[in-house]
């Protein structure tokens, strides 16, 4: 029943949201935001949604900006994850990047929702386990510290970026 009416409704109504996270490591601690959520304040990685007419790598640039001040420059896709909320069930597909964190402007307002920036070490960050926004906050930390490294070239955009 794979090509049943039914079957391509319901398929072409689900879509998982796309997002973008950066994993920035000094000195052994990690840059988390705090922001504001349905369950109350919750850590995470400057993160976002992908949008329309707008790479992988370049979302997560931005992302980080806006929600951090901080500019940042991908070196490596440190994994893709693939997540159900399991309160209202949407379902997120996460590209998290390492790299490089460039220059600050303490200047800019920081995105609507967001706090404040914090250094977290992976010890904090576990223990603090409940007040993350998701368990790919500590996924993405532990991928990080395993190594896990891929070639950015791993990504290949076929549309046109405005």
């Amino acid at each position: 029943m794979l090509n049943s009416p039914a079957s391509s409704k319901s398929s072409l109504q689900w879509k998982p949201n796309v997002t973008v996270a950066s994993i920035i490591e000094l000195e052994g601690k990690f840059l988390l935001v705090e922001e504001t959520t349905e369950r109350g304040n919750r850590f995470n990685q400057p993160a976002g949604h992908l949008e329309e007419n707008e790479t992988i790598i370049a979302a997560a640039i931005r992302e980080t900006l806006e929600e951090t001040a901080y500019d940042f420059t991908p070196q490596a896709l440190v994994g893709i994850y693939h997540w159900q909320h399991p309160v209202n069930g949407i379902t997120y597909l996460r590209f998290a990047f390492s790299g490089q964190l460039g220059a600050h402007h303490p200047q800019r307002q920081l995105d609507d929702g967001i706090l404040r920036t914090v250094w977290k070490s992976e010890a904090e960050i576990a223990a603090d386990g409940e007040l993350m926004r998701s368990p790919q906050v500590l996924l993405c930390v532990q991928d990080y510290l395993a190594g896990k490294r891929y070639s950015l070239d791993i990504l290949q955009h076929l549309g046109q970026v405005l």
